[in-house]
């Protein structure tokens, strides 16, 4: 089984960057937080890869019946959602598949919450291409 969903778009980076956001947007993901992991390693470590985000992508509703179901489920959110440079035309743009972080736990309540922020997800990435 897969843990994430992925799709590449013929555009540059920070062109990938601004379409990710608004089709999450558009499903009512918020981005709670973006890591820039090209410079955290440069200025950490001192090496260079290629542009590479990681957006931390939150659907409020979800995520408080998660919560309401599960008070430790906090520890798999938000949803992380990566772009990352492939070429100077081509991005990659990947989702986590939530059913597959919540196997992890043992609670029959965060089913439907998993399947109803995969199908979301899901559709973020197919309306990328």
């Amino acid at each position: 089984m897969s843990y994430y969903f992925k799709t590449s778009l013929n555009c540059p980076f920070e062109q990938a960057i601004a379409k990710t956001k608004e089709a999450l947007q558009i499903e009512g993901f918020g981005v709670l937080s973006e890591i820039d992991m090209a410079t955290t390693f440069k200025n950490k470590l001192e090496k260079d890869i290629d542009s590479y985000t990681i957006l931390g992508a939150c659907h409020p509703a979800s995520a408080f019946e998660a919560v309401q179901s599960e008070p430790h489920v906090g520890l798999m959110l938000p949803c992380n959602v990566i772009v990352r440079k492939i070429s100077e035309e081509v991005t990659e743009v990947a989702a986590i598949d939530p059913i597959a972080s919540m196997m992890a736990i043992n609670n029959p309540m965060l089913v439907s919450v998993a399947l109803s922020v995969q199908s979301k997800l899901k559709n973020v990435i197919q309306s990328l291409k």
